[in-house]
């Protein structure tokens, strides 16, 4: 909980903001994994559902998002005040500290999570979804589970976030939930979020009976690596100070995601004869989503007993899609979903008192009795049955009013060229994008003047 100090530390300030900026960019890194593996004729339309969110949620987060995460209470613990902090109204002058920071530096890394959040739920309705669906379905995810569920697990109260103090707290925050950077507010809340639109959505043509590999695994591993390296800023960041918890969560977000890498590659070898690169960079996710809420309240052996078991059991998860019948096509409800819960629930055994975050609550394994796993599986549970329930209503508004699905034709043509005009990779001499058709008029003269350059 951070205590209301009217000074501003400029290091903190500088760690934050730097923090923030490396979250920021996991949503370009999760363009790029997503992006890869994909086919190629939906790559463009896979990164563009990334770029939007990060505009729809940009603009809602400043409007009213911030305030209904981090707002006095209106009850319960359930959401903040929407209008307090309205366009951030209150929270930009000299005087707005939160903590050792200004205010404005607060709601930019917190800004960086509601956006990666939103993005990850798009890799579960890849190839079919339309992207004006997809971009409504930010915008009422955002209002309805997203920042309602911030609320939850990150406001603790009496922040401070203009000068003065906030009233009230979170409902997971007051009943004693560790999630230090979003476990469940985050990972559990997509993973659902992404069940529940591969539910209304429907299966791809071909889901199951055809191959649907990715189409360039340099840009999955590629994706992969930013994600690992913007994930320090998303867990040590939390600290929001440039002390010894930040070096603590740092250390222990290395341990557990280098550990789910050796669990899920050790399954591909003994199950598959293969270690595979997609296996690395979904082993680096699943060991990175584990640790997330755990970070601050185990110690490094344990984070690394974490991620193991992580990268084991996700790597197992993901094929459950094919024995069940839901179509998660990039496997945020394998990874996501089961790595957040993993996470959480693990921590009812493993919190230590000997870890450098840790509150009252103690796990199993260190005298705590049940009480911490009660907790954490209440707040897990919670969360992943709200946001299922919530999504899947937003989901069946967006199908049958402007429709979340593209036709046959588009999904089996391309949903790049049918969605957006364009195509991913433009290699043959003779094809332009629409967009291009439209703009660019070659005249015989033209075109002959040019093959006399070789163009």
């Amino acid at each position: 909980m951070l205590e209301t100090v009217l000074e501003i530390n400029t290091g903190d300030t500088a760690w934050v903001l730097i923090s923030a900026t490396l979250v920021f960019l996991m949503t370009p890194g999760l363009a790029f994994f997503y992006g890869g593996m994909v086919r190629a004729k939906g790559v463009l339309n896979m990164m563009m559902m990334s770029f939007i969110t990060t505009a729809t949620i940009g603009v809602l987060w400043i409007l009213v998002g911030f305030s209904i995460a981090f707002g006095d209470d209106l009850g319960g613990g359930l959401l903040g005040n929407p209008f307090q902090f309205f366009g951030l109204e209150g929270v930009t002058g000299e005087d707005a500290i939160t903590g050792t920071l200004p205010t404005l530096a607060f709601v930019g890394f917190q800004a960086a999570f509601a956006i990666i959040a939103t993005a990850l739920v798009s890799g579960a309705i890849a190839d079919r979804a339309t992207f004006g669906g997809w971009t409504l379905f930010t915008i009422l995810w955002g209002l309805l589970v997203y920042f309602p569920a911030a609320h939850w697990v990150f406001n603790f109260g009496g922040t401070g976030y203009s000068g003065g103090e906030t009233t009230g707290e979170g409902i997971l925050a007051g009943w004693g939930v560790y999630d230090f950077a979003g476990g469940t507010a985050i990972h559990i809340n997509a993973g659902a979020a992404a069940l529940a639109l591969a539910l209304v959505v429907g299966p791809r043509i071909g889901f199951g009976t055809k191959p649907m590999r990715p189409h360039n695994l340099t840009l999955v591993m590629l994706g992969a690596a930013l994600l690992w390296f913007g994930w320090f800023g998303f867990n040590a960041g939390s600290a929001v100070s440039a002390g010894t918890l930040a070096g603590y969560t740092w250390v222990n977000t290395l341990g557990a995601t280098g550990a789910a890498v050796i669990g899920w590659l050790l399954v591909e070898r003994f199950r598959d004869g293969h270690p595979t690169s997609l296996g690395a960079a979904s082993g680096i996710v699943a060991g990175l989503v584990a640790i997330t809420p755990s970070c601050s309240v185990v110690e490094p052996w344990a984070a690394l007993v974490i991620g193991l078991i992580a990268g084991v059991a996700c790597a197992y998860a993901v094929g459950l899609k094919y024995k069940l019948g839901y179509d998660d096509s990039l496997d945020v409800v394998g990874v996501h979903l089961v790595g957040g819960l993993i996470g959480t629930l693990l921590i009812g055994f493993f919190a230590s008192p000997n870890a450098s975050g840790i509150g009252d609550g103690l796990g199993l394994f260190y005298g705590g009795g049940l009480d911490q796993l009660g907790k954490q599986a209440g707040g897990a549970f919670g969360v992943m049955i709200y946001s299922f329930i919530v999504s899947s209503l937003i989901g069946l508004l967006i199908k049958h009013t402007i429709g979340f699905r593209v036709d046959a034709t588009a999904e089996l043509g391309g949903i790049d060229l049918a969605e957006h005009g364009e195509i991913g990779y433009d290699l043959s001499p003779v094809y332009y994008s629409s967009r291009v058709q439209r703009t660019l008029v070659l005249s015989p003269d033209d075109i002959a003047e040019a093959n006399k350059k070789g163009a």
